[in-house]
């Protein structure tokens, strides 16, 4: 994975790095959270919201990857 120090401020994956680090660190919050409260519909709100954060993640690192074919082709 790229770190975005290593990227020009004009190349759009300094801001999809930044933006996938935003998403890590939620989905990690949101799992710290489950062990705090004990109301099972609350925990699995939080861990139902951690995996969609983390499948975001992968989206993000298709991109920069440039893996999906819907994400190797520049602007229509």
């Amino acid at each position: 994975m790229t770190t975005s120090a290593a990227l020009p401020k004009t190349d759009p994956r300094q801001r999809m790095v930044h933006i996938r680090g935003l998403l890590a660190e939620l989905a990690e919050h949101c799992r710290e959270d489950i062990k705090k409260i004990e109301e099972p519909r609350a925990q699995a709100l939080l861990e139902t919201t951690a995996e969609v954060l983390e499948g975001l993640m992968t989206a993000y690192d298709h991109y920069e990857a440039g893996t999906e074919e819907g994400m190797r082709h520049g602007p229509m």
